[in-house]
């Protein structure tokens, strides 16, 4: 698969998972720090299905990524991944300035005498 390809698809996969506002949440949760399912579903309001359902969503995506702590194997911890977000970011910043372009254009175009 072309690379453009892969960054489409790994692009759609984090604005999916992120077009739901309790994935946003955790997403935001995440920035301060890794945490607990249990923790997350706490935060949330969510209950323990629910956040599972959310954060194999985010996994699925590659915005989150799971571990567990030495001393037991039971507790899964959640912490961001950055490189979706670090696709996200680009590819905003291309659309920013594709868009300063043609609305530079647009104005060129109405403030021409005709």
């Amino acid at each position: 698969m072309p690379a453009a390809a892969r960054l489409d698809e790994t692009l759609d996969a984090t604005l999916a998972a992120l077009a739901d506002p309790h994935r946003r949440k955790v997403v935001e949760l995440l920035r301060v720090g890794p945490r607990r399912a249990g923790e997350l579903a706490q935060a949330t309001g969510l209950t323990p299905p629910a956040m599972s359902r959310h954060l194999r969503t985010l996994r699925r995506s590659g915005l989150v990524e799971e571990t567990s702590p030495e001393f037991d194997a039971r507790v899964r911890v959640y912490q961001l991944r950055p490189e979706p977000m670090v696709h996200l970011l680009r590819w905003l910043e291309e659309s920013e300035r594709m868009w300063t372009v043609q609305l530079a254009a647009f104005k060129a175009h109405l403030e021409t005498p005709g």
